[in-house]
């Protein structure tokens, strides 16, 4: 009797610690007081939950967002640096902005904000909804229209498995991050929605984004200044104004992009297809770009390097500085365009070097007009290239 006595307090001992751990792992924003009813501010709920998932050291702490519910946030910032090394939030319900009319007045150009946090995932298959419709008509020039998601100095991120939609501006920015994996997205925007661009990534590196879909109005994946090691792969665009490498330059700023892989994307009647943008009087370089095994359906600009991405730009000083373009590749890029130039490389004085196009076929997407290509100071080589770049020179 004694041993069975013993046995059962020890079962009982297991089993509490084994709660007590599950427990302290784990944070409800409904326990902290959120109302889940789209319509009460529950910005303070998520703030305290995120305290004591920032704070805790037990398994994975992991901030649960319940399924069913529509959770209103004011602009708001989850700060760490956090005591694990590992930080789950499993979104399931809905996030929802605030309108125009209800934002806070101190003009916030961000909305949701996650700081100095490692190893931080996100994803649960909910949604996140910037209600950016409020933002878009007669706002462009007169208020700043807030980024949804913000991540800064945040390493070891992986987003996934979540559903974005009506961003006021960016839907996604990655500042300042390295080892950032993001997956199976599904990013949503009117078409004539300004600036909506589905991820923008800034002064980061090892970045991959990967089987998602992006139909917005600006570009679906943009590549930003100090960015290195980038890798796009299976991702469809469109509509939208296609993925970028920039704009660079601007301001007659020094910046640099480099290490750029995109690889397996569909772009499905999107303004460009893959493009290179600098501003003439920047400096600095964009090297070593790739974009192979690329589908284009009626893509308006299906390859473009444009130097001249401003029309101010002619006006600018300090011209003979140029954002140096090389060793970009296009291999095995296919489809139709819908207007004649399928191809544009209108490159600068400093001269675009080392572009490589290999087993490339665009066709109009208009019977009987016949595809054509535009270059300007632009050095590299071509082989099996429809239609022809006449400032590339054939394989030897």
């Amino acid at each position: 009797m004694k041993l069975l006595f013993a046995f059962v307090l020890i079962l009982s001992v297991v089993i509490l610690s084994s709660w007590s751990v599950s427990a302290s792992s784990n944070f409800n924003v409904l326990h902290y007081g959120a109302t889940g009813n789209g319509k009460t501010d529950d910005s303070q709920a998520f703030l305290r939950a995120w305290k004591d998932v920032c704070e805790a050291t037990e398994g994975i702490p992991t901030l649960h967002v319940p399924l069913a519910k529509s959770y209103l946030l004011n602009p708001l910032t989850f700060e760490g640096p956090c005591k694990s090394k590992q930080i789950n939030i499993h979104l399931r319900g809905t996030l929802v902005a605030p309108s125009k009319d209800a934002w806070p007045s101190d003009k916030k150009d961000k909305w949701i904000k996650f700081y100095d946090i490692d190893g931080l995932t996100i994803s649960g298959g909910g949604q996140i909804d910037g209600l950016g419709s409020s933002w878009w008509k007669d706002c462009e020039e007169h208020c700043k229209r807030p980024t949804a998601l913000f991540f800064h100095n945040c390493n070891g991120l992986r987003l996934s498995n979540m559903k974005h939609i009506n961003s006021g501006k960016n839907h996604i920015s990655i500042n300042v991050c390295n080892d950032v994996i993001v997956s199976n997205i599904h990013i949503t925007a009117p078409d004539e929605s300004p600036n909506t661009d589905g991820i923008d990534i800034s002064r980061s590196s090892n970045v991959l984004v990967k089987n998602s879909f992006m139909a917005t109005g600006d570009d679906c994946v943009a590549i930003n200044n100090g960015s290195s090691n980038i890798n796009t792969v299976g991702v469809t665009c469109g509509p939208g104004h296609g993925i970028s490498i920039g704009s660079l330059g601007e301001d007659r700023k020094y910046n640099t992009v480099e290490n750029i892989f995109v690889s397996n994307c569909l772009f499905k009647g999107t303004q460009n297809g893959v493009r290179i943008k600098t501003w003439e009087g920047g400096y600095g370089y964009a090297r070593n770009i790739t974009f192979e095994k690329i589908t284009l359906m009626n893509t308006k600009n299906p390859i473009i390097i444009d130097q001249y991405y401003t029309a101010l730009a002619s006006a600018r000083k300090n011209k003979a500085l140029n954002i140096k373009v090389s060793d970009v590749t296009y291999r095995e890029v296919y489809g139709t365009s819908a207007n004649e130039n399928a191809i544009v490389l209108n490159c600068s004085r400093a001269r675009c070097t080392n572009i490589v196009m290999n087993n490339v076929n665009i066709k109009t997407s208009t019977p009987g007009k016949e595809a054509k290509a535009f270059c300007q100071n632009v050095e590299g080589k071509a082989q099996l290239a429809v239609p022809t770049v006449p400032c590339l020179s054939k394989f030897d």
